[in-house]
Formats: structure tokens, sequence, C-alpha cells
């Protein structure tokens, strides 16, 4: 996936279009969503991130991920590297 395509505020959604983030930018290969969407208990206050390799496609203002919404947040990695 080019991540010229991920813009900031794009919508990520699972492939079975379930809101999964917002996109606070592309890092390192990543998307790094913005902390509003980090999820409840130890998961709420930091960023999460989302490797490029699970992108299938960016339509309109929205980035559709490969997997489904409740596979891809098991898919995620927390700001410190670790996964969710």
């Amino acid at each position: 996936m080019n991540d010229d395509r991920v813009k900031e505020h794009m919508e990520v959604i699972g492939a079975d279009g379930v809101h999964v983030g917002t996109v606070d930018r592309v890092e390192n290969g990543r998307i790094k969503l913005t902390k509003a969407d980090s999820g409840e208990g130890h998961h709420k206050g930091h960023h999460h991130f989302v490797e490029l390799g699970l992108v299938a496609d960016v339509e309109g203002q929205k980035v559709r991920l490969s997997a489904n919404a409740a596979v891809a947040v098991t898919l995620e990695e927390e700001q410190s590297g670790k996964p969710v």
C-alpha cells in the first residue's frame, strides 16, 4: 500500500464497514490512530497503530482494511510497539 493516499482525519474501517479509528498520521509504515479511538480501560489515552499492509483500499475519505473490524483491533499495536 502506498501511504500517500492515507491522509489525516480519514476514517479507518474494517472490511465489514465497522469503524476502527481515525487517522492521526502515517508513521514508519503504520497508520497512527487518534487517541480518541484508543478504546477503554488500559488501552485508553494513547495512540494505536495499524500496519499499512492491512489496508485493502482507500475509498473517498475512508481507509478500508482487509480484515473485519473485530479482527483488525486485535492486530493493532499500542504506542509502545506491543500488540493490543
